[in-house]
Parts: C-alpha cells; structure tokens; sequence
C-alpha cells in the first residue's frame, strides 16, 4: 500500500467548490453512496453521550445492525473518529459499512486508512460506483490524476448519469488543462443537476490545484454556467478566474461565450473594477 499524503478540507463554501471533489475531492451521503467533492458543518456540540443507545429489548437482527446505525448517528454529528469505532463493530462483510467508514477516515485526514476502506468496500461489492469515486479523490489528494481518472472512468462506466462523478472528472480532467474535455463533463453534469456545484449537503474535499489551474477551471465554469441560463453563476466563476490572473476583462469581452452577459449591471461593474488601475 503506498503512503497517501494527507487531504484537506475546504473551510467555507465559495461559487468555484466544482473542483472539489470537488476535485472538488467527493464523499458520500450516508445512505451507501458517497461524494467527495465543498463545505462542511461546524463541529457539533453534542457530545458522544448524550447521543441515543440501542433499546436493550431489541432483537438479535437489531442488535446487529445497532453499530451501523449507531455510526451514522455519531456521523451525522461530525463526531468522525466516534463512528469509525462504532463502524468497526458492524458486520465485516457490508460493503456499505467500510465505505463508510472509509469516509468517516478520509474527513479526518488519514487517506491511508481511507484509500483501504474503499478498497475493502469494493472486494466486497467491485461494482460500486460511488465508492470507486471516493477513491478516485483519494488519488486526487495525491495530484495522481491519471489514476483518479481512471476510477473516476470506472465509477461512469456503472454510473454513467451521475453528475457528482461527472462533476469530479471533470474538474481533474480541467488540473489535467484538458479544457474542452472536462468543460464538456461540466456541462453534462449541469444537465443533469443544475445545483450540483452548489449544494452542500454532501462532505467535500480540496482540489490540491495551481492558482492558474483554478483560474482556469473557474473560466470555464463560468461558460458552462452561460450556457444553462445561470448568469449569476457564471458573473461569479468570472470574478474569481479574474482573481487567479487567469484572464482579463479584455480577453473576456472578446469571448463570444459571453456575449448575452454584455448588458447585466453586475458583469458590466466586474470589468469596470478590475480594469481600474
């Protein structure tokens, strides 16, 4: 097993979490499917004892199943190393629970012991695609993306209208300055959920990307974003691919891509700015 290097946690939620997996780096819910992709909840203050044990009368079928569910409690309250010890206690032969497991690791930084859950998982059950997708991230963590896509491919190939993998290849795909290839994954994975680089509700990691990588990302975000209809968006990817000293405002007004943004306030007041000296 080769030694992964520790991930990291996107902070706070801005308009470019696309990449992580982001990329952005993209776990999953806790119903057996995961995506690894931008923001995560605050620490709760809930502490591990004031969290429900199972009922003593319960029958031997759910008593059984009690650790599982006692780790999706202790989870959902971000109590991570807590769930991975109530995990360890389920049934060594659910798929479902070292994935899991594996993302209660990878949400505290061990990618090591992350990278061997979802390999674990995946003996049990080679065909899950959502796992295959937490492990791609694992590899993007380590800017190995040619292994990433290749998970990432593997999870399409079981997955193929999943726009949280979609999302993710794409975004390595753009780390890669495959441009045209992962805007095309951008947009498809759009179609598909339209609040896929928005939503929170799912535990993401970073994108380990150049500066001018993720200017370039958030450039082509924003055409993408054009094309949906999703102006704001887009006015958004192209402040911060600004930001990046990726482009210009002359570069963007020479854009045909973003011609229908020409007379909206806010776009006409971005180029005002950053063309002030």
């Amino acid at each position: 097993m080769r030694t992964i290097h520790k991930g990291r946690l996107l902070p706070a939620f801005t308009p470019f979490a696309a990449i992580v997996i982001t990329s952005q780096l993209v776990l999953a819910h806790m119903a057996g499917a995961s995506t690894v992709p931008t923001t995560l909840p605050q620490q709760s203050a809930m502490t591990q004892g004031s969290l429900p044990s199972p009922q003593p009368q319960a029958t031997a079928a759910q008593s059984q199943q009690a650790p599982e569910q006692l780790g999706d409690t202790l989870f959902a309250h971000k109590q991570y190393q807590a769930a991975i010890e109530a995990y360890k206690k389920a049934p060594r032969n659910s798929a479902a629970v070292w994935n899991k497991m594996g993302i209660s690791y990878q949400l505290l930084f061990d990618s090591d012991e992350a990278m061997k859950c979802y390999l674990t998982s995946l003996k049990l059950d080679p065909a899950g695609a959502m796992v295959l997708n937490n492990l791609a991230t694992v590899y993007v963590t380590l800017k190995d993306y040619r292994s990433a896509e290749h998970y990432y491919r593997k999870a399409l190939k079981l997955d193929p209208k999943s726009a949280v993998i979609l999302k993710n290849l794409g975004s390595e795909l753009l780390a890669r300055r495959k441009y045209k290839q992962g805007g095309e994954l951008y947009a498809a994975a759009i179609a598909i959920d339209p609040e896929i680089f928005t939503s929170s509700s799912s535990p993401r990691i970073a994108d380990p990307t150049s500066s001018e990588d993720r200017g370039a990302m958030n450039y082509y975000m924003a055409i993408m974003c054009v094309r949906a209809g999703m102006n704001d968006q887009a006015i958004d990817y192209l402040r911060m691919a600004l930001n990046e000293k990726f482009t210009s405002p002359k570069k963007i007004i020479a854009d045909s891509e973003f011609a229908s943004l020409r007379n909206i306030p806010a776009f006409e007041q971005l180029l005002a700015a950053q063309s002030t000296p």
